[in-house]
């Protein structure tokens, strides 16, 4: 399963990848990351390879074979659907992000984003809100992706438990279980 895993620097993406690595890792499959940062430090775009299989040569996801999508802010999931193969899914999350030439007035963000894609959105960050931080809408989208991908919910709870400080933990439980929730 190839997943690529998409968002704006700090929206904890890279918190995401490593989550779906121990989560596979747990079940006995092989598993690659790959992170890409570009300018991830000052609220640019960020992109994680996430494959897990039998037996993963190469961490690389090819623009069309991805099978699964996990976008953290909507114009990042329409920027990077070209590398969604012709049955693969998406799921993001419906915040907006103004990238830099937007919060400059040299562009505009862009409308009706929604219809453009072919996915599933959740409100994030209302649902990180109601779970105590706008910080845990990683986590409200990591249970959303648990669920559509039919995950073993008890593992990859633990997985992500394993993942973050001790003292976030009920805060990022009452998200993933929000998340889980908030998709069928």
């Amino acid at each position: 399963m190839d997943i690529l895993i998409v968002g704006v620097g700090g929206q904890g993406t890279l918190l995401a990848s490593r989550v779906l690595g121990k989560y596979a890792l747990d079940k006995g499959y092989d598993v690659k990351l790959s992170e890409v940062h570009g300018m991830a430090q000052r609220g640019g775009s960020v992109m994680t390879y996430v494959r897990i299989g039998e037996k993963i040569a190469s961490p690389i996801i090819d623009e069309g074979s991805a099978d699964f999508i996990l976008a953290f802010e909507k114009l990042e999931a329409l920027r990077y659907a070209h590398y969604l193969k012709p049955d693969g899914k998406i799921l993001y999350s419906t915040q907006e992000i103004m990238p830099m030439p937007v919060v400059t007035g040299a562009a505009e963000y862009p409308q009706g984003i929604e219809k453009k894609l072919t996915g599933t959105g959740v409100d994030a960050l209302s649902l990180a809100l109601q779970a105590g931080n706008s910080k845990a809408a990683n986590s409200v989208m990591l249970g959303a992706l648990c669920k559509k991908l039919n995950f073993d919910r008890d593992a990859f709870e633990a997985a992500l438990l394993s993942c973050i400080p001790q003292k976030t933990i009920d805060m990022n439980k009452t998200a993933f279980a929000l998340g889980y929730a908030a998709v069928e």
